[in-house]
């Protein structure tokens, strides 16, 4: 490759839906940063809900990749299959991808088929991991693909956290660029927000609303910790991947402990921001380990008093009782606990807030944008004949939050989080 098509490489980003899910949220941030690269978007089908409308250069193409088909019946994943056997064929031919530089999948979903379409070519391929390499995670089909397809093929991988990486370390090349960044977050403006807290207490859990996500331990937490009062608990998050029969148990859940109406249905919120400056006290807790979702990062640059499992990529940034609080994991009492201590004590809320909003390593959206570019940018010196002179490391780097904007010097990095107390 030339000097000048390396400064700018033209880069083809996968995502399989255009609803605003964790990672699509996050791609759609990367993609809004400053970025020193050609950026197209390719996505099989248009939902009802759009989260990328108004990025610059996008191809809606291909057939709609079906939510939840992984952990369905026989004839669900045949159709799984099709689907993904034929979005691969239309992703491989795509004008955009013959000419790329380096094609990087957004989910799991879109690396299966980014993987079928550069399988037999020299295409750098990136790979964003955002859930754990486990067959609970994935289902089963979902994990065959990942560890006997996608992840050999992969040139790199991000991760976003080093547990996540962890779960997919043995199915890698030896060659492959891995690298822990975490996702692009809105930290900015969640940092700038001052905080507005009133009466009466507001506890908030900012997730999509899905089984193993743990709104239904924190329901019942709550009505533990507060049976009676004006304490009122938020759940912000929409019912995504056919989960409306959950959002009618966890209502029926908070009629049967006599707490509906404290417990309120937010659905999707788009200024997060603002929501996050009313909350006093945040909750994670999903019901197996977290990989790492953006919301542990917003509520600590938000400053609320975060409260989380012990367990997973939050515990990499949760210090116990110095920026937040961990639980037990799936142990409603412990949650209650927590909370019930968060609420009799607010200087105790304003200090871990106060900690939480210096989290080292709490980078914004154009900062991140900056280590990304670094990472595709060796993955393609990688596989264009070897890595560029003056760039040869490990393929994993270890650097630690405290170093300033480590972003000029690096090639493949590992972003590690707040170290566990």
């Amino acid at each position: 490759m030339d000097a000048s098509r390396f400064a700018s490489p033209k880069i083809v980003h996968l995502a399989h839906t255009t609803a605003a899910g964790g990672a699509e949220l996050a791609l759609k941030r990367l993609l809004d940063a400053e970025t020193d690269w050609q950026a197209s978007l390719l996505v099989p089908a248009r939902e009802d809900e759009d989260i990328f409308a108004g990025v610059s250069w996008r191809s809606v193409r291909g057939v709609r990749q079906l939510a939840g088909a992984s952990s369905g019946g026989p004839l669900r994943v045949i159709g799984l299959a099709v689907r993904l056997l034929v979005q691969a064929a239309v992703t491989r031919w795509h004008r955009r991808v013959r000419d790329s530089d380096l094609v990087v999948a957004n989910s799991t979903r879109a690396a299966a088929y980014g993987a079928l379409a550069v399988l037999g070519t020299a295409r750098p391929f990136v790979v964003h991991l955002r859930d754990h390499i486990t067959p609970e995670a994935l289902g089963s089909f979902g994990y065959r693909m990942m560890t006997n397809l996608v992840l050999p093929r992969a040139d790199g991988i991000v991760a976003n956290s080093n547990g996540t990486l962890a779960t997919a370390a043995s199915f890698l090349r030896d060659d492959a660029v891995s690298a822990v960044i975490p996702s692009p977050s809105g930290l900015e403006r969640l940092r700038a927000l001052p905080r507005t807290e009133g009466q009466p207490l507001r506890i908030g859990m900012l997730a999509r609303l899905d089984p193993w996500k743990g709104q239904l331990p924190l329901i019942e937490a709550f009505a533990q910790a507060f049976p009676d009062g004006d304490v009122e608990l938020d759940l912000a998050g929409a019912g995504l991947f056919e989960h409306d029969a959950f959002i009618a148990q966890l209502k029926g859940r908070a009629a049967e402990l006599g707490v509906a109406d404290r417990v309120n249905f937010l659905g999707h919120v788009d200024d997060i921001a603002s929501l996050l400056a009313t909350w006093s006290v945040t909750v994670q807790y999903s019901m197996r380990p977290e990989p790492l979702g953006q919301n542990v990062l917003q509520c600590l640059a938000a400053g609320t008093a975060l409260v989380t499992a012990d367990e997973g990529g939050p515990v990499e940034w949760v210090r116990h009782e110095q920026n937040g609080l961990r639980v037990a994991p799936r142990d409603p009492g412990a949650l209650a606990e927590a909370l019930r201590r968060l609420a009799d004590d607010p200087e105790l809320r304003l200090r871990l807030g106060r900690a939480a909003r210096s989290t080292p390593g709490l980078l914004d959206d154009t900062e991140i944008a900056a280590i990304h570019a670094h990472l595709y940018r060796d993955v393609i010196g990688a596989t264009d004949g070897g890595r560029i002179a003056e760039r040869e490391l490990s393929p994993v780097v270890t650097i630690p939050f405290q170093t300033a904007r480590p972003l000029a010097a690096f090639r493949a990095i590992r972003v590690a989080g707040a170290r566990t107390s």
